[in-house]
């Protein structure tokens, strides 16, 4: 399935967080915090938002640092993805 999102929207797909400690100690998922590091998947086109242009300044590909309650999950042909604001996008993280 393909997932085209609208305005200033993306689509990312949550970075797999660490499952063991520095220690390693293995982390039951209870006790795994949410990870705040994705993979963009997709992006809307910007445009007039509320009476200002909005210029999109994340693009496919791009891994990103996001707010941690920040966007909507979904189930999309079994995967988790979370479509949110670009402005709820805080860093590009560059490799």
């Amino acid at each position: 399935m393909t997932i085209k999102p609208l305005f200033d929207r993306i689509v990312i797909k949550e970075v797999e967080s660490a499952t063991k400690t520095s220690s390693g100690l293995v982390l039951p998922d209870s006790a795994q915090e949410k990870p705040q590091m994705a993979k963009v998947l997709a992006v809307g086109p910007g445009g007039m938002i509320d009476g200002k242009e909005v210029v999109m300044q994340i693009k496919v590909g791009d891994t990103v640092l996001y707010n941690k309650y920040a966007g909507n999950d979904f189930k999309l042909d079994g995967e988790e993805v979370t479509i949110l604001k670009q402005s709820d996008v805080l860093a590009i993280v560059e490799k």
